[in-house]
């Protein structure tokens, strides 16, 4: 990680949105969004196997509401929404979604787009949302252009 206090990074909205991470940064970026109060989660995609399960792991981690729909659509209304989880700021870490990202390029473009929007969307209201995906070292390499 860089020479910035990553508190000082997570706490500036304008810089907020969805992230490929090298994985060795993601526990200070973790620790830093506890530090700040953020509402902090982590979704497990080990074995992750399409868009159905990803919904399932990412509404059960932000804790959405029963009324969750489970598409795209429903996403998109929740991580805008986050009434039922009120915070300064949000942070979902979305830990081992390396091979779910290959199996599922469209999904998970999807996935990156609706949190970058959201992202957006909050920054409005002044409020940081980040949604980091970790990666080791050589995946992240082999995304880069």
């Amino acid at each position: 990680m860089s020479a910035i206090d990553p508190r000082e990074l997570l706490a500036d909205p304008a810089q907020a949105g969805a992230y490929f991470i090298d994985a060795r940064d993601a526990r200070a970026l973790a620790d830093a969004a506890t530090e700040l109060e953020f509402a902090l989660a982590r979704v497990d995609f080990s074995d992750c196997t399409g868009k159905d399960d990803a919904l399932e792991r990412i509404a059960r981690a932000l804790r959405f509401p029963d009324w969750f729909g489970g598409n795209w659509d429903a996403l998109n209304d929740s991580v805008n929404d986050l009434s039922w989880w009120p915070a300064p700021g949000y942070v979902l870490l979305i830990e081992h979604a390396g091979a779910w990202q290959a199996q599922h390029s469209d999904d998970a473009a999807t996935l990156i787009e609706i949190l970058n929007d959201a992202a957006q969307d909050w920054a409005k209201a002044r409020t940081a949302f980040w949604a980091l995906l970790p990666l080791p070292q050589a995946e992240l390499a082999q995304m880069a252009p």
